[in-house]
């Protein structure tokens, strides 16, 4: 059950680094954290995927198929990747939307493919990528796995969902999701939610093996400005078993460079019990670095709170 707060006891709390403390018995339902390694393996749900604690995001700034990584050099682009591997990260998150798919493909093709996992996302909404077509899931998959260089895709997501009522428009891409699951060609099938309504249709949907969720103690680039609303959906998210993907710890890179309030969006966002793992937008290795301290400090005061 979640305690209620009004919002001075809650920035209030914050500024203390306390928020993973505002929801009673955090660590109850905290069964994927099991120290404080941020690299330490965790299951999505019920999805059957497996992978680390911390997962890099590809999509910094991403739109129309470009984002950070790709308007860099690429060389530099590449040898972030290869850094977030050595560092121990093993989930790749990318999106027909961000344009990173090749570098993601070249940046590993020296290893073993078991050993990552791979997420990509599909657009279907209007904008967005280059072409007004939006053909159907399976020739869009077949195309990101050629992309990939890949026989297979971990997670595919739909991208983006913001209507009430997307279970119902989507309907024939999920189905094809669901039949290129049971053929192995993607592991898992589920969806991105940018609103309250979209996030809201993932609760007693059984197709959603695993969801991104915006979620943060700051309510920045959230689908609600209240953070404890939207904790109460993750949790029953959670507990009926969908996978939940930790996305905007830091309101979309609003407070990249306050170190504070990462600290504190780390502890309240890994504290919860119901975010199994969170990615992080990386534009440097310094970062990496960073986010791996931070963490780990994070797991730490979580383990002994």
């Amino acid at each position: 059950m979640i305690k209620r707060f009004n919002r001075r006891e809650f920035v209030s709390a914050l500024s203390l680094g306390s928020g993973y403390l505002m929801f009673s018995n955090p660590l109850a339902g905290c069964t994927n954290i099991s120290s404080a390694d941020p690299f330490q393996k965790v299951k999505l749900g019920n999805s059957g995927l497996e992978t680390t604690l911390l997962g890099m995001g590809c999509g910094v700034n991403g739109g129309n198929r470009t984002s950070f990584m790709t308007r860099q050099d690429k060389s530099k682009s590449l040898a972030l990747l290869e850094y977030a591997y050595e560092a121990g990260i093993r989930y790749f998150d990318g999106a027909d939307l961000y344009g990173t798919h090749g570098m993601i493909a070249e940046a590993f093709q020296n290893i073993p493919r078991e050993e990552i996992i791979i997420g990509s996302k599909i657009w279907t909404r209007p904008g967005g990528i280059p072409e007004p077509e939006r053909p159907d899931a399976d020739i869009v998959v077949d195309r990101f796995r050629k992309e990939l260089n890949t026989d297979y895709i971990d997670l595919m997501q739909l991208h983006c969902m913001v209507t009430a009522d997307w279970t119902e428009t989507e309907k024939r891409q999920m189905d094809i999701l669901s039949d290129l699951k049971s053929k192995g060609i993607i592991r898992a099938h589920g969806v991105s939610v940018h609103t309250w309504e979209a996030m809201k249709a993932v609760v007693g949907n059984p197709w959603v093996d695993v969801l991104h969720a915006r979620i943060n103690p700051y309510g920045i680039a959230m689908d609600k400005p209240e953070p404890e609303e939207v904790v109460s959906l993750i949790h029953q998210l959670h507990d009926s078993g969908k996978g939940v993907i930790g996305m905007k710890l830091v309101g979309g890179g609003k407070y990249t460079e306050e170190g504070d309030k990462i600290d504190n969006a780390l502890r309240f966002v890994l504290g919860l019990g119901s975010v199994d793992m969170i990615i992080v937008g990386f534009e440097n290795e310094a970062q990496i670095d960073n986010y791996t301290g931070r963490m780990k400090s994070a797991l730490s005061a979580i383990k002994s709170a």
